[in-house]
């Protein structure tokens, strides 16, 4: 049997589509995503929110050190570097390779800086800190057994000046609202 058929599928699932993220003041972003690769690899609507909140300026960005938790595709870190802070997106190891693409596509773009590096929640934070002035997180609250690490990720990357903005669908299918309650009650 040929392996062209197989070959072609597995090619087919990294290929990526590109998602635009207009912005007020100059080109849009311009996201790569990929159709396979799970949750990480889509610009979700909750990314798009929160990236389209912190260009109404409700948040001074500028020469800020703002770190993004679970990044995906990188929309909203990518977006507060276009809005001149220092950002640093975070994801896990097989995320960095899209995260890559993101930041060199829309490196001409962005007015602070912009760099990405793994991190897995629940893990050592000693090279984030020290902490930040901003953490962002779209769409984070969503799997169960990822809720402990992340609120030990958020308790110890945080310090009494850092502002966490946390955006997410409200989602009322299956454990959602319980680990929404969960998330909240910390």
């Amino acid at each position: 049997e040929d392996e062209a058929g197989p070959r072609r599928l597995r090619a087919g699932a990294m290929a990526g589509f590109v998602r635009e993220l207009e912005r007020r003041d100059g080109p849009a972003l311009r996201l790569e995503q990929r159709a396979a690769g799970g949750v990480g690899c889509v610009v979700w609507d909750a990314a798009l929110v929160l990236a389209k909140f912190l260009e109404t300026g409700a948040c001074p960005l500028a020469r800020r050190h703002v770190l993004e938790l679970g990044a995906g595709t990188g929309a909203v870190g990518i977006m507060a570097a276009t809005l001149g802070a220092n950002v640093t997106v975070t994801d896990l190891e097989e995320l960095q390779e899209l995260l890559m693409v993101n930041i060199e596509n829309n490196k001409h773009l962005v007015t602070g800086s912009l760099r990405a590096k793994v991190l897995k929640w629940g893990e050592d934070v000693t090279e984030f800190q020290p902490p930040p002035d901003y953490i962002l997180m779209a769409d984070c609250i969503y799997y169960e057994e990822s809720l402990e690490p992340l609120l030990k990720t958020l308790k110890d990357l945080t310090g009494p000046d850092t502002c966490v903005l946390c955006c997410y669908e409200q989602r009322t299918m299956g454990k959602n609202p319980e680990i929404e309650r969960k998330y909240f009650e910390v």
